[in-house]
């Protein structure tokens, strides 16, 4: 497979992965059926696919000057990935499985109590992410105003870094003691990241020339 096409999967994998994960959490909200394992198990897709993703956006761009942005791009993302990966896998096995763990010790590992140290493990991964974005779009070549926005939303989205950070320092969840706060945020996230993800599919779908003087199709 090549780039073009290993990126139309990386980001297929995605944009469905946070549609299922925000579709989980609003079936979760509205009729009180508890999704929680269904939501950890695909956001799980969500990590596998951004990786992919990643690393065909970073490849595809062919300049020597772009290489430390993309190898930055694609570091975080294995460190998001590792991250997101311990939190919803743990989810999805001991939390799932073992009925006998203690309120103590779900308050640690489990993803779903708010402010817990996974919960907090998770908002780190979510930083992590966009800081990985924030590089990768530095190796974005737009052709159309399609790629352009592409490129501008994976900026925008790093922004979310310095909050996904600072917030648990903070405790604002903790404080707020409310699991609907913690639902609308992913909600929005999702909201965010899904046009990315149809930008990004886009972007591999294009055809055009390239800077090195081949074609992309």
């Amino acid at each position: 497979m090549n780039n073009r096409r290993i990126g139309r999967i990386g980001a297929g994998i995605t944009g469905v992965a946070v549609a299922a994960f925000a579709i989980s959490m609003l079936v979760e909200l509205i009729c009180g059926i508890s999704m929680v394992f269904v939501s950890q198990l695909v956001y799980i897709f969500i990590a596998l696919g951004y990786v992919v993703f990643t690393a065909a956006v970073v490849t595809y761009n062919r300049s020597y000057e772009k290489k430390a942005a993309g190898f930055a791009g694609m570091a975080f993302s294995a460190v998001y990935a590792t991250l997101i990966l311990i939190v919803y896998y743990a989810g999805v096995t001991t939390v799932a499985i073992d009925k006998s763990l203690s309120p103590e010790t779900l308050s640690i590992i489990s993803y779903a109590q708010t402010g817990s140290l996974f919960f907090n493990y998770d908002l780190l991964g979510y930083g992590i992410m966009a800081l990985s974005t924030f590089f990768v779009g530095f190796t974005v070549e737009p052709r159309s105003k399609g790629d352009r926005a592409f490129r501008l939303l994976l900026w925008i989205h790093g922004v979310f870094f310095p909050a996904c950070l600072l917030i648990p320092m903070l405790g604002v969840f903790n404080m707020s003691g409310d699991p609907l706060f913690g639902t609308v945020i992913l909600e929005v996230w999702c909201l965010c990241f899904l046009p990315l993800c149809a930008l990004g599919y886009r972007y591999f779908r294009v055809c055009g020339p390239r800077k090195d003087g081949g074609q992309t199709k």
